[in-house]
């Protein structure tokens, strides 16, 4: 599982990978507050969350905002993220989980939103690959 944060015209973008679906999610969320955090403390505890959408992009587009939904909501950067994603009856279900770190612990920047701009989510070399463009 991992991320690399891509140079994107006036936005950030993120390409993650993972053995498994729910691996390349979590790797794009941990992209996500490595984006918005240069170095990341050990302080936060863990806390859970759920989204449902109609297709895989929008859950990955529905998690991510969730996320950032969380940090505007708790003061807490999500970090350290772990995923599950399944298709059940035509749904597309991220479970999840990630450490909230006290944004007053860190020196944060904004990401504004998650976009479906250039957004790919496909399967890559017996793993998932995704890539994600977010406004700051």
């Amino acid at each position: 599982m991992s991320y690399e944060l891509q140079a994107h015209t006036a936005d950030v973008a993120v390409e993650a990978t993972g053995d498994t679906l729910g691996d390349a999610f979590a790797a794009a969320a941990d992209g996500m507050a490595a984006a918005q955090c240069d170095d990341i403390p050990d302080a936060g505890e863990r806390f859970s969350l759920s989204t449902t959408a109609e297709h895989v992009e929008a859950a990955l587009l529905e998690y991510l905002d969730e996320l950032l939904l969380e940090r505007d909501l708790r003061n807490q950067l999500p970090v350290d993220n772990q995923a599950t994603v399944a298709e059940r009856d035509g749904e597309w279900t991220v479970d999840a989980t990630a450490r909230g770190v006290p944004l007053a612990r860190v020196s944060a920047r904004e990401i504004k939103a998650v976009t479906y701009s250039e957004m790919a989510v496909e399967e890559a070399d017996g793993g998932w690959r995704v890539y994600v463009v977010f406004d700051v």
